[in-house]
């Protein structure tokens, strides 16, 4: 017998079933990158979490005999939807065992939720903020996910998915560079150093996280400015900007943050992120101590480097403010040692940017889709 619950987020057994599914289901999986419980628990988490500030969200969970089969998040983010005047609701955190009706309840308790709420579509995965990653995982599965910044799932979710009548909304393709065949022209470093000289452009760069926390005020202002054209923006409150930026600092090596700044403000910045995924497979969503030291350890010898958040603000991108970054890029790939770098989720829609990627000797070699269906 087939039923689904709400989670009572007050019910810690009840967030603990929730939460655990996936660890189940992938256990022991090379290329899944299991999440720290720590962050997992946070998103159900409606005194903390900045999400709860201005949006609502409930979770579902597939029982089959009693036993948990799937889940699935249902959102609705207010903030995006009177930037945008829309009225959709958002999956996300969608897991399933290959079980047909079992997914099917849970969309349709997703598409109840949502009409519910006088909403009249569902937009997924799409989760609370922007380190949560897009989409469903559609090319690119003999690859291991980039730590937690992307989702990985089955192969036969597509299908559950699409069988519910989602279709395609948006593709983001992640792009992998190559030391070996990565190599900017001459003339786009020169582009960059007449930025410099003649726009009034800099490239500050960090010995300490104290250095770069001092920044990060202008660094979240150039944040939501740079992305405010982009298919998923919103803007950001205070706290999420905060939030969002005390998780990038967690992982982060001061020194592969850089920021491009004009008359002391931030007009662009360049996030890369040493890829821990292998000490997050072995940590297993714990934080124990010895957790930590492997991590710390990982950072120093990994030969990946995650690309995910690099922006010029529209004004400075006619003026070098592109080829700066992309400079800047290369630099960072090959000043540290890295073998290869992951430019994570790029849209579709930005379609110069990601001529410009492949132009530059990008590889794409994962595609996460977010689908959408309407609500009769």
């Amino acid at each position: 017998m087939l039923a689904v619950e709400k989670v009572d987020t007050q019910n810690a057994p009840q967030v603990r079933r929730f939460v655990n599914i996936p660890y189940r289901l992938y256990a022991g999986h090379p290329q899944w990158v299991p999440a720290l419980f720590v962050d997992a628990n946070m998103q159900l988490n409606r005194k903390k979490h900045p999400f709860y500030e201005h949006s609502d969200a409930d979770f579902f969970v597939a029982l089959r005999d009693g036993r948990a089969v799937g889940r699935i998040a249902a959102l609705e983010n207010r903030r995006y939807n009177d930037y945008h005047h829309t009225r959709q609701a958002q999956f996300y955190l969608f897991e399933c065992e290959d079980d047909p009706e079992a997914a099917a309840a849970l969309f349709q308790q997703v598409e109840a939720w949502a009409k519910g709420r006088g909403l009249d579509a569902v937009v997924g995965p799409k989760g609370f903020g922007a380190l949560d990653g897009y989409g469903l995982l559609v090319e690119g599965y003999e690859h291991r996910q980039m730590m937690t910044m992307m989702n990985y799932n089955y192969p036969y979710y597509v299908k559950h998915v699409e069988s519910a009548g989602y279709t395609k909304e948006v593709d983001f393709i992640s792009c992998r560079l190559n030391i070996d065949t990565f190599k900017l022209p001459e003339r786009v470093h020169s582009i960059a150093r007449r930025a410099m000289a003649r726009s009034g452009l800099s490239v500050l760069r960090f010995r300490s996280k104290r250095e770069a926390i001092a920044w990060v005020p202008k660094l979240g202002k150039a944040y939501n400015e740079a992305f405010k054209n982009n298919w998923e923006y919103y803007p950001l409150t205070q706290r999420e900007i905060d939030f969002l930026l005390e998780n990038v600092m967690l992982l982060a090596n001061p020194r592969l943050i850089k920021l491009i700044t004009h008359d002391q403000e931030v007009v662009g910045f360049l996030l890369a992120f040493p890829d821990v995924s292998g000490a997050l497979q072995r940590a297993r969503g714990h934080l124990f101590p010895f957790a930590i030291p492997d991590l710390l350890l990982d950072m120093r010898r990994t030969r990946w480097v995650a690309l995910n958040g690099a922006g010029i603000l529209s004004e400075f991108q006619g003026r070098g403010g592109n080829a700066l970054l992309y400079s800047e890029m290369e630099k960072t790939i090959r000043e540290f040692g890295f073998h290869d770098a992951d430019l994570t989720q790029v849209a579709d829609t930005a379609v110069q940017m990601r001529r410009d990627l492949v132009n530059l000797g990008g590889v794409p070699y994962k595609t996460h889709r977010v689908y959408s269906k309407r609500l009769a």
